[in-house]
């Protein structure tokens, strides 16, 4: 077989080419920057990770394609991985909103409602906020821009907050409690009352996909099946429940935080404690962050980290200006922490990953914030004595 010498010189010149054509730009290698790789299937793989900052090479112009990867290397490419994909994937990157808000002067700030005083629990619907207090009213704030759009009223000693099936629905802190429902489609008015003679002074609320759960502070859950028809059905569970504040669910189970002693307590479908955690002093209102339970505890200025899966405690968290820790929310990278003791006025901040601490900052003098939430791009937060709204 003859050797066609003309064809086999095509190769070397491509790359040559390629090579001198790089030069410009820096890439001076076969496989972009490195030397030692093919250009072949494999190079744009190797490209993209290098791009992305995932691995850098062994030197500037090596990659060293064929060593093994000791499990310390993949911790690290797995890590950066992760920052990667949850920085470039997220609404506020999209946005180009990069920055961390460094104190007050740099909020934007709604003023509610000035008749009465904000509960402090607040949630998004993706879209607005909704923002509960007790004297009856909810306000309905625009995410976009913080304007206020409009308020219902009828939510007797409104506290807890949830957004679901296309509806809000508001814990009223009476004794007995009830349940309101706001149809967001609807032009502004009375909350419809859709179930009563619920444990007392609901506090927070959670949905697993078909029933409303609700944590009482009389040491009762209320467990509510919406219908066609109200009332909707409710029944109460007592057994091994005491003092209840914060409440979710982790696409398997309800968690409930017990405020005293401080326990974050795994429940089945009947309301059943399947798992009893020890935390901190005073267990607040906790959030998932798909991954972790983050449980902030009052009375010893922590926050309790929980691996859904196992329940078990992962990390205690200290310092970061905690003080008097209450209310959790997550944006999808990090975890913002209120800190209601008096003086205090800051939030702390997470990033999720790895619980590294990323500063608390104020939130201005004699706001004592409470209740957080986000709706992907910002956090919002309820500062009750002034009766605003913080972004941040």
């Amino acid at each position: 077989m003859k050797l066609d010498r003309s064809r086999a010189l095509v190769l070397p010149l491509a790359l040559l080419i390629g090579l001198l054509a790089g030069a410009g730009d820096g890439l001076l290698g076969i496989c972009g920057p490195f030397t030692d790789v093919a250009a072949d299937v494999f190079c744009p793989f190797v490209l993209e990770i290098f791009y992305l900052g995932i691995t850098t090479g062994t030197t500037s112009t090596t990659y060293d394609p064929a060593s093994n990867v000791s499990r310390l290397q993949m911790a690290a490419f797995l890590s950066r991985t992760v920052d990667g994909a949850l920085g470039r994937g997220s609404r506020r990157a999209a946005l180009d909103q990069f920055w961390t808000s460094q104190n007050d002067s740099a909020f934007g700030l709604t003023t509610l409602n000035t008749a009465t005083t904000p509960s402090g629990m607040i949630r998004s619907d993706g879209a607005d906020l909704w923002v509960a207090n007790r004297g009856g009213m909810v306000s309905r704030v625009r995410g976009s821009d913080g304007k206020l759009l409009e308020t219902w009223t009828g939510a007797t000693m409104g506290f807890g907050v949830l957004t679901a099936m296309g509806r809000v629905l508001v814990g009223g802190g009476t004794n007995p409690g009830n349940l309101y429902e706001i149809d967001p489609s609807q032009p502004a008015g009375a909350v419809s009352t859709v179930a009563s003679s619920l444990g007392n002074s609901p506090f927070e609320i959670a949905f697993d996909g078909s029933r409303v759960w609700m944590a009482n502070i009389d040491g009762t859950l209320s467990i509510v099946t919406p219908g066609a028809a109200i009332p909707w059905t409710a029944t109460t569970v007592t057994s091994g429940l005491s003092t209840l504040r914060g409440l979710l669910y982790d696409g398997s189970n309800i968690w409930a935080a017990n405020q005293v002693p401080g326990r974050l307590l795994q429940l089945d479908p009947a309301g059943a404690v399947l798992n009893t955690v020890v935390v901190g002093l005073n267990a607040g209102f906790p959030i998932f962050d798909g991954a972790n339970i983050w449980v902030p505890n009052s009375s010893d200025d922590s926050v309790s980290v929980v691996r859904a899966s196992s329940g078990v405690v992962l990390a205690t968290l200290t310092g970061n200006g905690l003080s008097s820790p209450q209310v959790a929310a997550f944006d999808g990278q990090r975890v913002l922490v209120t800190n209601n003791l008096t003086g205090a006025d800051r939030v702390s901040l997470w990033k999720a990953a790895d619980l590294t601490p990323l500063g608390s900052f104020s939130t201005g003098a004699g706001t004592k914030p409470f209740g957080a939430a986000s709706d992907g791009v910002h956090f919002w937060i309820v500062l009750a004595p002034v009766n605003k709204l913080a972004r941040f």
